[in-house]
């Protein structure tokens, strides 16, 4: 349901794009690529920090076993609080693209350019944060259980797959919103 869910919105974006050009020539050149780019390559990177962390989470490694400057003794938690950070500084980095862009002028009422940026990134971003809730359950999980269980790897290898899955989601509205303009 997800997958057909953002597979209309792309349908929608393409179709009002190929009956007006003129109006995404005008509104893309508001967009700052640049710094949709690293914060891309931020979102991207949390899904190796995800992996990671199932890696641990299957060899039964919960926590860490040195210093939290040993990175290569780090466990499940370690690695989702990273990976948790960095989709929180996504999130922040929308955020603040979208104040910039309304100070432009883009905003959702304006142009079907403007609705369907917002509609697309802004869906997304509900998902990334349910994301993070996610990882605040199975963070939880690992504080409050007396013993790391099977269960509790598969609930992490679970989030990965959904934390994944969002990853994909934006590389391909990334690459349609900013780079195909």
């Amino acid at each position: 349901s997800e997958l057909m869910f953002f597979a209309a919105l792309f349908a929608a974006y393409f179709t009002v794009r190929s009956v007006s050009p003129e109006l995404w020539a005008q509104e893309t050149e508001l967009l700052n690529v640049p710094f949709s780019t690293v914060n891309t390559v931020i979102l991207v990177l949390s899904s190796l920090t995800c992996q990671l962390g199932v890696f641990a989470a299957e060899r039964g490694q919960v926590g860490r076993t040195g210093s939290v400057f040993d990175v290569k003794g780090w466990g499940l938690r370690e690695w989702f609080i990273l990976t948790y950070i960095m989709g929180a500084v996504f999130i922040g980095g929308q955020a603040l693209e979208y104040a910039e862009l309304v100070h432009e002028g883009l905003t959702i009422q304006d142009s079907a350019y403007g609705t369907l940026f917002y509609l697309a990134t802004g869906i997304h971003g509900l998902h990334v944060t349910g994301g993070l809730i996610a990882f605040l359950f199975v963070l939880g999980r690992t504080y409050v259980a007396r013993r790391f269980t099977h269960e509790q790897a598969v609930s992490a290898i679970v989030v990965s797959y959904y934390w994944h899955f969002v990853d994909v989601v934006w590389i391909l509205l990334f690459a349609t919103i900013y780079l195909v303009q």
